[in-house]
């Protein structure tokens, strides 16, 4: 049985301490359970990504974007990424 990838925690833990408005806002609303009693949380590294907040119980991942992202290709393999592997993606 494999071990927590140090490496990917540690990235984790950094990306949680820089979140902007939007991402704080919908933290807000998300954590606790307080939707449909679901855990959501943040900086979930998923294969090579990092998933702004996931559920894992119901494999969603929601992305915020910022008012300047556009989207791209980069998306686009990120989103087959995490389609191929299970989870569906919502962005904002």
């Amino acid at each position: 049985m494999r071990g927590p990838d140090t490496k990917a925690t540690n990235r984790a833990r950094s990306l949680r301490k820089v979140e902007n408005d939007a991402e704080a806002r919908l933290w807000r609303h998300v954590r606790n359970r307080q939707v449909g009693g679901l855990k959501f949380v943040r900086q979930l590294p998923i294969g090579p990504y990092f998933a702004d907040f996931a559920c894992r119980e119901i494999r969603l991942v929601v992305e915020i974007d910022g008012s300047q992202h556009v989207r791209n290709q980069y998306d686009d393999v990120r989103n087959r990424y995490l389609n191929e592997h299970g989870w569906s993606v919502a962005r904002f």
